[in-house]
């Protein structure tokens, strides 16, 4: 699982002209998933990411999590994390995980990140999306199960 996380001031998602989900201060997260994520998984890089200190205290210092700073999410999938463009000009998608296989996990992600008491909203899996993302500081990390 990989969990591409942006320190943001807000950030939404618009899906066929309609809002579909927004995020304040907090974290926009684009998930991917591939074959082999289990629920162990799930549950490691969501507490990762809920966790991970890299929101700035009072002296201006990464060392408050998402959770310490009482900030929001926008979960949105993104199969394209397991794109692999090392050969050719068109990236292979074979690592992303299939639909029946990625669904119930992007939604446990997301079940796993309300229950740790963070508002949460998301996209809509497999929909043509438009993320609006302002990154903050810009902040942007990497977050891999293995």
């Amino acid at each position: 699982m990989r969990a591409l996380l942006q320190r943001v001031t807000s950030g939404q998602v618009v899906i066929d002209g309609e809002i579909a989900g927004r995020t304040g201060r907090g974290l926009v997260i684009l998930l991917g998933i591939t074959h082999a994520d289990t629920m162990a998984e799930v549950r490691y890089v969501a507490e990762k990411c809920a966790n991970l200190r890299i929101f700035e205290d009072g002296n201006g210092k990464m060392n408050l999590s998402l959770i310490d700073v009482k900030g929001s999410a926008l979960i949105v999938s993104q199969f394209t994390l397991y794109g692999d463009a090392r050969t050719g000009r068109r990236p292979s998608f074979t690592e992303a995980a299939r639909p029946e296989t990625a669904i119930p996990l992007y939604e446990a992600f997301i079940e796993e990140f309300r229950k740790l008491g963070v508002p949460t909203e998301t996209g809509r899996f497999g929909a043509d999306m438009q993320v609006e993302i302002h990154n903050d500081g810009p902040v942007t990390l990497l977050v891999e199960s293995r």
